[in-house]
């Protein structure tokens, strides 16, 4: 199994515990990003993987190297040059206060990379699976442009294309989102999305009554859209900013998979969808039944949200161990 992802991967600076930016004397340093954390987290399940962007020939764009090449990650495909590395601030939330984020990622390395710096047929040779997120095609038309070079080289190649859409409206609006992403989906074979930015991005028409279930008609609807043969909705409902209601649902096949429902204490909520996708890839690669597949993304999403920082850190077993244990919530979604 060999699986390939690109995007940016950025400095995280976080007030120490739970403090407020207004407070902050110093700041925790990690790197991350979702594309990034998708791949350290399929790194920890064992899998072959790699990971491609563009990053500053300086010593921090060394250290987002380093932090990949600690857990096994393959940076062959990373491009050296560009200005700067892209950073973002987290103030993580506690109790009724919700977190909040800064970005400074504006003139990125990756943002100003040129689709022909990328030699998509040598990165691809050999993998399996290729990964991307609407975050990417969000920095800039170059880094569109990169992302649909890769997308192409990755279809052509015959691997799997995975997408989450990811959507963030401090990067681009619902139309520049729309107009990107449609070109962008046709080439996935699993989207990860959630049920707001399945109406809000793509305009699609989700009824919200006692007779239909809007997560389902969601996961059914971008499917025909873009024919995309699978389609992960992520649940979350929250008490808190400190505790959660989690759970997912896998449309494959026309047919729908709940997962089991967790109460979820937050330690870190950063990265949870990037596990959740990491986890669909990884049950995926390994020809998992759908409803074993949905069960093992929310369990290691789950997990994530007790470890802090961007990235994922727990085994298949842990997560396993999860699934077998189980932990029921409120219910979330009609059955």
């Amino acid at each position: 199994m060999n699986f390939v992802s690109f995007g940016e991967i950025l400095l995280r600076l976080s007030p120490v515990n739970y403090s407020r930016f207004v407070q902050a004397e110093s700041f925790g340093a990690v790197y991350g990003g979702s594309e990034a954390n998708v791949a350290v987290s399929l790194a920890c399940f064992g899998v072959n993987t790699s990971f491609v962007t563009k990053l500053p020939a300086n010593e921090i764009g060394q250290a987002a190297v380093n932090s990949l090449r600690k857990h096994g990650i393959n940076t062959s495909g990373i491009i050296r040059g560009g200005s700067r590395i892209g950073l973002y601030y987290l103030e993580k939330g506690a109790s009724q206060r919700p977190s909040k984020v800064i970005y400074d990622r504006a003139g990125s390395a990756i943002a100003a990379a040129d689709p022909s710096e990328f030699d998509w047929k040598n990165i691809l040779l050999g993998a399996d699976w290729f990964h991307f997120s609407g975050i990417t095609p969000a920095l800039s038309k170059s880094a569109e442009k990169c992302c649909l070079a890769a997308c192409r080289a990755a279809k052509d190649a015959g691997l799997k294309i995975s997408c989450d859409l990811n959507y963030r409206e401090s990067l681009w609006s619902y139309e520049d989102a729309r107009m990107s992403m449609e070109k962008l989906m046709p080439f996935a074979d699993l989207c990860i999305i959630n049920k707001e930015h399945a109406s809000s991005v793509f305009g699609l028409n989700i009824p919200d009554n006692a007779n239909t279930d809007p997560y389902k008609e969601s996961a059914r609807l971008v499917s025909e859209k873009f024919g995309i043969g699978s389609v992960a909705l992520t649940l979350r409902e929250s008490a808190s900013a400190s505790v959660n209601g989690w759970a997912g649902l896998l449309y494959t096949e026309k047919n729908y998979f709940l997962s089991e429902e967790y109460n979820v204490h937050i330690v870190d909520r950063v990265g949870a969808g990037d596990a959740l996708a990491a986890g669909l890839i990884y049950s995926f690669l390994n020809g998992a039944r759908p409803q074993d597949a949905i069960e093992f993304a929310v369990a290691a999403s789950c997990l994530k949200h007790s470890v802090e920082g961007d990235a994922n850190l727990v085994s298949a077993d842990e997560v396993n161990k999860l699934v077998r244990g189980g932990n029921k919530s409120v219910g979330l979604i009609q059955r």
